[in-house]
Parts: C-alpha cells; structure tokens; sequence
C-alpha cells in the first residue's frame, strides 16, 4: 500500500470538498476533513454533480444527509487527584484500540494501540507520540510502549515513511523525525527485534535523504539541500503544493492576500510548516510577524538537522552491535559529515547559538529560539559551544519555562507560549552536557506554570502562557486539554526530581497482537 491508495478528501471528493470548506460551515476545519460518508464516496459526489445544493443551509443539509461527523470529547468534570495521579489516570482514556475506519473514512488505520493527543487531535501524531511515550514509561505502560513502536514500524512499512499523523490528508508529509528516540525505549532486546527496528530506521532516513545522491552543489530536492560547498543538509517539505485538507479555507485564504507569490509556493510553506511540528512560528517568516510572509522551504532548521543526526548515529551504533559492518561504517560517515556540515552552517558565532540557515541570504540565522537546544539533546556540541549555548537559552527562560521564540507574534509557535516537547529537549540537552542548574531550573517552572493551571481548572493543556501562566495563546485553533505530550513530559521531569522515584507506578498490561 502506498500513499497513493489513499487519497485525501480534497481529491475523493473534488469540488463538493471545495464548497463545503469555503461554506466555513463549521468553526474548525478538521472537521468536515475527518467526517466520515455514510455510503459509497464516488455515489455521494455523483448526486452533488447532478443536483448540486444552493446556499449555506442547502450544503449544510447535504452535509448532514451523507456524512457523520467527529462528535468533540464531552468535558470531563476535574477529579480533585494529585496531578501525577490524575496524568496516570488520563491514559486510558487516550487510548485507542486497533482500528478498523469505515470506508471512505481519512482514517489511516493502526493494527496495535496506541495513545492520542487529545481533544481535536483524534488520531496518532508522529512527534507528539515520543513526548508521551516518556510519560508512558513512567507510569510503567511498557505495554503500550511496545505496541506504539510497532504500530509506528507498520507506517513505515506501508508509506516508507511515518507520516505526519494517521489521516489520509498527512500522508504527503512527515514529522521530526524521532522513531529512533522512540526505538530507543523498546525493552525488546532480541535480535529480531533489533534488526526489526534497525530496518525501519534505515527506511526512514532513506525517506528523508531521497534524492540527495547526484545532487549538484547549490541544488535542492524535496527534503534535501546540497549547498555550494558540497554539504548536504535536510530541510522540511511536503510533497502536495496545495491547501491543507484541514485548513483549506485558511489557505486559499492566505494565499489570495500573497498576490506576488504563486499559491502553490505558499501552500507548500504552509505544509511544510506543519511538518517541522512548528506550525506556525515567526522562525518561518520573512518578516518574523506575519504569515503572508512564511518561506519554510527556504530554510535549513537545526532541529531537523540535529534529529536526523541522531538517527545516523544510532543507525551504525545498532548495526555495529548487530554485526552489519557495512551499514554502520557507512551511517557513522554520515553522521560524522552531517554534524561537520552543521558546525560550519548552523552555527552563529556572533550571537553564540546554533540556528537556521538561510538559503536566500546565505547565512545562518539571528533569530534566538528553543531549537537552539537540539545539537545539545543529540550530543552534537563541543563543551564551549554547548555553554555558550546554554548562555542564550537562559536570556529565554520565563517564569514558566523556555519560551519558544523571542517574537510575540500572533502565532502559536512564539512567545508567550512554552510547549512541553522544547522544554524536554533542553532539560535532557542540558544535562547531557552537566549543566544540572539551568535544566533544573527549566523543569522546575514548568512543572510550576503547569501545576498552577491544573490546581486552577483540573485540566492539561496543549501550551501554556510562561510568561503570565494559563493557557497558550495564538495558532489555527483553540488550545486543546488532554494533553498527550504535556502529560509525559510533565510526569517525566517530576519523576526525575527528589523523590520522584517514590511515586507509585502503575503495573504493565500484556502487549496485544495484532488484529
């Protein structure tokens, strides 16, 4: 099966996708992308070919007639439990079973359990799902563990790569890539399930590296950007030049008020936005304020560079443990060319940070952000780059935690907000480099700005506010209560405070078989 078995909705259902999404007949525009038809796709658009509806009420009608729509989770009272108690607690009703999706559904289906976000977010998420799988492990849910790496190797398996979620419409993108981190916390040490794993990184990064072998100086190529000195860097991407299925409306919209642009080109930056997870942030906009202006193409992102350096690096360390003296000679060459390419280019020695490079000025980036953090999370930093480093994240650490970027923005991704996966990279970057008391401090304030909004509302949330508490502002949607990353990263660094190895720890379930 290959991603071009399962088109998005925008294409099964053509112009009736169109019309509906334009109408703006629902508040967000997931949802008519994940309703689900009530009898044959090609049946439903031959009846709005031949009698199309009129008006808002018409569409909604036809809507209403031929399509189920996502019911939104009821609101669940608070519990009055300790917080640590009640993340423990909220696992279970995050957990989907394997599915089976209705046909004509975007649901991309999954043959083991798995863990979902939360509120919006109804299916898995490639990045989010690291985040809480250090949640799962904490709580002693190696069970679901084990079947979420499984269920993420089938992806791999199908598509040659993990898309960006489970819905037809991120099929023609991915995510940072962390299944490495998430291999990593396999308690399967056979050599079956080594080798197993290791193929489904090897896959990976060959999904991420396409086109990169005869790829001239100054050429690009989908993920991959040869600059004019011969090294080789990745950059995010999305491989439709077209609206978002959930927010088509937003970006026809946009595109219309970029008229000096091709749509397309816009589009393309929008997705490729929401594949580096950082949808959006000034970090992607020409002017750092506003979207018209977004260029992610244009960029090559520390994070993803750091991130890919990590999977070539476990790549040879797992394939020399398993004997394939080839494959891990070839991955630590990699590895070691990347991080060399990444010291010239993504190191800004002025302001003392690493940051993005910039293909149109042809320079790395001024621009202080959270990502800064991710060549020290992968133990990528000399010990003076890595303190000169430190040095800067401190300028960004609020009374909540690390904010994400300087900017205030509109954006979701900017200040004032502080979103759980940074505040992780930067704790364990920080500490891998023993810089104990500026990780302290981070995981301290968010352990404070969430405990105060969970002792206000009984509720997580997807992103705060660091710098005045409660909820994140900015972004497509309303911040969404769950929440699966702030759930495992905020149980994860409370565990790894005094004491914390004195929490009670649920038992493990018996890992399924696939149905």
């Amino acid at each position: 099966m290959t991603g071009s078995d399962l088109p998005p909705p925008s294409e099964v259902f053509a112009e009736l996708f169109a019309t509906v999404q334009a109408a703006g007949l629902f508040e967000d525009s997931k949802t008519f992308a994940d309703a689900e038809p009530r009898r044959d796709p090609a049946a439903i658009l031959r009846d709005w070919r031949v009698r199309p509806p009129s008006g808002p009420d018409g569409i909604r009608g036809f809507v209403a007639a031929n399509f189920t729509l996502p019911v939104p989770p009821p609101a669940t009272p608070p519990d009055n439990l300790p917080l640590v108690e009640h993340i423990v607690s909220l696992w279970p009703s995050l957990t989907r079973e394997a599915e089976t999706p209705k046909v004509g559904s975007t649901l991309i289906p999954l043959p083991y359990r798995h863990v979902v976000p939360g509120g919006r977010f109804r299916e898995l998420y490639y990045w989010d799902s690291y985040f809480t799988m250090l949640g799962l492990a904490r709580s002693g849910r190696q069970d679901l563990i084990e079947e979420m790496i499984a269920g993420f190797g089938s992806l791999i398996d199908r598509f040659g790569r993990v898309p960006n979620g489970t819905r037809t419409y991120y099929l023609s993108r991915s995510h940072p890539p962390v299944f490495y981190l998430m291999a990593a916390l396999s308690k399967d040490r056979s050599i079956d399930g080594r080798r197993q794993r290791l193929d489904w990184m090897i896959a990976e990064h060959r999904f991420w590296m396409q086109g990169a072998d005869g790829l001239a100086p100054g050429g690009t190529h989908r993920r991959v950007v040869r600059l004019s000195d011969g090294a080789l860097l990745n950059r995010y991407w999305d491989d439709r030049p077209s609206p978002r299925d959930e927010s088509w409306r937003e970006d026809i919209e946009l595109a219309a008020r970029v008229p000096d642009r091709l749509a397309q080109d816009v589009w393309r930056d929008l997705r490729a936005a929401a594949e580096s997870g950082w949808d959006f942030s000034s970090r992607w906009l020409g002017d750092r304020r506003t979207l018209e202006t977004i260029r992610t193409t244009r960029l090559l992102p520390v994070d993803l560079n750091a991130l890919l350096h990590g999977l070539e690096a476990t790549i040879a360390d797992e394939a020399e443990g398993l004997g394939e003296k080839d494959v891990a000679r070839y991955f630590a060459a990699a590895a070691a060319t990347r991080h060399a390419a990444m010291e010239t280019h993504l190191w800004n020695d002025v302001c003392g940070f690493y940051a993005d490079y910039d293909l149109d000025v042809g320079e790395v980036s001024d621009q202080p952000t959270a990502a800064m953090a991710f060549p020290l999370f992968a133990g990528m930093a000399s010990p003076r780059r890595a303190e000169r480093t430190a040095t800067a994240l401190a300028a960004m650490v609020a009374p909540g935690g690390l904010l994400t970027t300087l900017e205030v923005t509109e954006q979701q991704w900017d200040a004032p907000n502080g979103w759980a996966p940074l505040q992780w990279i930067a704790v364990a970057g920080l500490e891998r480099y023993g810089l104990d008391s500026l990780a302290g401090r981070i995981a301290d304030r968010w352990v404070s700005v969430v405990q105060a909004e969970y002792s206000a509302t009984g509720r997580l949330i997807e992103k705060y506010d660091v710098r005045r508490g409660g909820v994140g502002h900015g972004g497509e949607y309303a911040t969404e209560t769950g929440f699966g990353w702030t759930n495992g990263v905020t149980l994860e660094m409370i565990r790894r405070m005094p004491g914390g190895d004195a929490l009670p720890k649920p038992q493990d379930e018996a890992p399924r078989q696939a149905s």
